[in-house]
């Protein structure tokens, strides 16, 4: 009858366990800082000033966003 009891308290910590996520949730939680944006090394077209970014994840594949005369733009990095 012990075994059992405790064969139930083991499963219901590992469902539990299961349910909260574990341990691989935790870590994915963190927040990574953002990425710092730097000061672009050709000058933009004029055209890419209308369009304004604050993080690198607004820019498309292959542009990164940084900073010109005309404030932040993404700029092809090709």
């Amino acid at each position: 009858m012990r075994t059992q009891a405790l064969l139930s308290i083991l499963l219901l910590c590992v469902l539990l366990l299961q349910a909260r996520g574990g341990q691989r949730s935790q870590r994915m939680n963190q927040k990574q800082p953002p990425l710092e944006i730097k000061q672009c090394e050709k000058r933009p077209k004029i055209y890419l000033c209308t369009i304004p970014c604050t993080d690198h994840r607004e820019c498309q594949a292959n542009n990164i966003c940084c900073s010109t005369f005309c404030g932040n733009v993404c700029m092809n990095i090709l």
